[in-house]
């Protein structure tokens, strides 16, 4: 069975009880932080040893975690129990999504050749929300390989305004 299906349920289940008490950011931080942990490589040589016992994993793991309330330690030990504790960075990702779709907010990955400054990815994002009428939550990374411009994916959607993009579709029409 696929992780994300697996993963699932532990979300569903978290983000429920998280909405119905009013706190989705604080799980949302602390489900980042055990992410983290469990994403860690030596953790996970430690979650997939099977000579370690289950409550000296869970002890390691919640060693590094800061500020987990009892339910998050609850749900430190269901994970672990069910061998699942690996799952969490997939826990968190749909945590992430539902919270985000709860919101309205949108993810957005922007790629650029260069270096944006904080007022051109302000307007960027700005130009982003009016486009799809939701809020925008964008991370940046650079891609020296678009030659200039952006390339920006939202879900499912793409919008490459890269130079790449522009002379490939250059060459398309050349060679039609």
């Amino acid at each position: 069975m696929e992780n994300t299906t697996i993963a699932r349920p532990y979300a569903e289940a978290v983000f429920r009880l998280a909405d119905q008490k009013g706190n989705l950011p604080a799980w949302s931080k602390m489900l980042d932080t055990m992410a983290q942990v469990a994403a860690n490589p030596d953790m996970q040589a430690c979650i997939g040893n099977p000579k370690i016992a289950r409550g000296q994993l869970v002890e390691w793991f919640l060693s590094l975690c800061t500020d987990v309330s009892e339910g998050g330690r609850n749900l430190v030990v269901l994970m672990a129990d069910n061998g699942r504790l690996a799952l969490m960075p997939q826990v968190c990702e749909q945590f992430e999504q539902l919270k985000n779709e709860r919101e309205g907010v949108l993810e957005a990955q922007i790629f650029t050749a260069f270096p944006l400054d904080q007022g051109q990815q302000s307007s960027l994002i700005a130009d982003l929300e009016k486009k799809f009428s939701r809020r925008i939550n964008a991370t940046v990374a650079l891609d020296p390989e678009l030659i200039g411009g952006v390339k920006v994916v939202v879900g499912d959607k793409v919008i490459d305004a890269s130079v790449r993009a522009k002379l490939a579709a250059m060459d398309l029409a050349l060679k039609s």
